[in-house]
């Protein structure tokens, strides 16, 4: 590979991608306990929401960040990092951003199911697409798409624990009720650890090459999370919808970027590197988005409660 990162790789060793393996496995049989028919009666119930927020995922956000990449012309590495994070699906804290921001928490858990039973074949595709898109437009040529390859790393990270996660829950609903928060619980933690762990252990990097990657992502979240709340406004939707597919859109599985970042790219450089950020900066812009819809919601009431003078 040509470019800054094209000997660059991360101190991320075997284990190191062993247990982020485990992590992404143990965060997708969580949410595949709580996968329950109930929560797709939101479909039936509010479609055009359930459609703009899949909308807003799955096509709307890999379109304007290929856009995006259009306009700042990032190196070529950076340019698939952002593209493979934004193929990947909302991240698992987006429910817990949706509550915190009086959004619409059953939307929300809806759209998390429809993701991650969809996003087996859609990340290859949307990631495939696109970086060969931009691939054939740029002197990077010698990166290799491998979309089957893909299909095959993503369904062993998401789909076999999808389908045990589904299992469990079925066969044996009492223990299911009872580990499903803990669960939950100890994926986010162990996820948000070893990222962390890899960002600490490659800050030198970082802090070398951040000028390529802070402002980036920066603008790419802020995009993500624009984007996903003018397209509900255009569409139409609540106010608490609208915060909702907002969040679904901004919040990115960044942990399974880095999995097929490091399977399948060698641990690239400029790609991990976009990852792993996205993977600490989303949390930080989703605690900001929320206390701006709190914020507003709070005025909003407030302005609807006074009394007009007479």
């Amino acid at each position: 590979m040509v470019g800054t990162f094209s000997n660059l790789h991360l101190d991320f060793n075997e284990n190191n991608l062993l247990a982020l393996n485990i992590a992404i496995a143990i965060i997708m049989f969580g949410v595949a306990l709580d996968i329950k028919k109930d929560k797709f009666v939101e479909i039936t119930r509010n479609p055009k929401s359930v459609i703009t927020g899949v909308f807003s995922q799955f096509l709307l956000l890999p379109s304007l960040t290929f856009l995006l990449i259009l306009i700042v012309k990032p190196l070529p590495e950076i340019a698939l990092g952002m593209i493979l994070v934004a193929a990947c699906p909302g991240g698992n804290v987006s429910n817990f951003f949706s509550s915190v921001s009086r959004g619409n928490v059953a939307l929300s858990v809806s759209l998390t199911a429809i993701a991650t039973l969809v996003t087996v074949f859609m990340t290859p595709l949307n990631f495939s697409f696109w970086s060969e898109l931009y691939l054939d437009n740029n002197e990077a040529n010698s990166i290799v798409i491998d979309f089957w390859k893909m299909i095959k790393t993503v369904s062993l990270i998401l789909g076999l624990p999808l389908v045990l996660g589904l299992w469990f829950s079925r066969s044996f609903k009492m223990i299911t009720a009872k580990i499903l928060k803990p669960i939950k619980i100890f994926s986010f933690l162990l996820l948000i650890a070893i990222i962390a762990i890899a960002f600490l252990k490659n800050v030198d990097i970082f802090m070398e090459y951040y000028h390529y990657i802070i402002y980036i992502v920066l603008i790419h979240n802020g995009l993500a999370l624009f984007s996903g709340y003018s397209i509900a406004r255009i569409m139409g939707l609540s106010s608490a919808d609208r915060r909702t597919i907002s969040i679904e859109t901004g919040i990115q599985n960044s942990g399974l970027a880095l999995v097929i970042i490091f399977g399948m790219f060698d641990g690239n450089g400029g790609m991990a590197l976009i990852a792993a950020w996205w993977g600490i900066w989303h949390i930080i812009s989703g605690f900001i988005m929320s206390m701006i819809f709190t914020k507003g919601e709070i005025l909003s009431t407030s302005k609807k409660n006074i009394p007009l003078s007479t």
